[in-house]
């Protein structure tokens, strides 16, 4: 059985790689799927099971053109990790850059992702679509 790092890295492996479908394969069926922040983008809720998880990364990929991903620390309980990473994003679709660090927290039962929470600088992300709208 895999530890819980284990199983967190092989999800983002599969979000590097574009590879929605392996992550999904990495949640549990009854996953929530929870990003917090007070931009008002679509993506800023909680999804519940795994259609509803591809449906807000739908959503990310409509609004955000991440151009670098990287997850540098992370801290292992025996049934959760916490992960703290930085990205450089564009706003879609011709928006600024924006670069942040953030905060995933990942529950895991039975080796599967089972709840997950992430945050980030949405203040960033609000300035980058905000050049995006005042550019037209």
């Amino acid at each position: 059985m895999p530890t819980p790092i284990e199983t967190v890295q092989t999800a983002y492996e599969a979000f590097g790689r574009g590879d929605i479908p392996a992550l999904l394969d990495q949640l549990t069926d009854d996953v929530e799927w929870t990003f917090d922040g007070s931009t008002g983008d679509a993506y800023m809720r909680t999804a519940r099971g795994k259609a509803d998880v591809t449906r807000w990364f739908a959503q990310v990929m409509a609004v955000d053109g991440i151009q670098a991903f990287e997850p540098r620390q992370m801290f292992a309980g025996p049934d959760h990790v916490t992960v703290i990473g930085w990205e450089r994003t564009q706003a879609l679709p011709a928006g600024g850059l924006f670069e942040t660090s953030w905060v995933h927290v990942w529950q895991l039962r039975d080796a599967r992702i089972a709840r997950f929470f992430g945050m980030f600088d949405t203040a960033a992300a609000a300035r980058a679509r905000a050049t995006a709208s005042t550019a037209d």
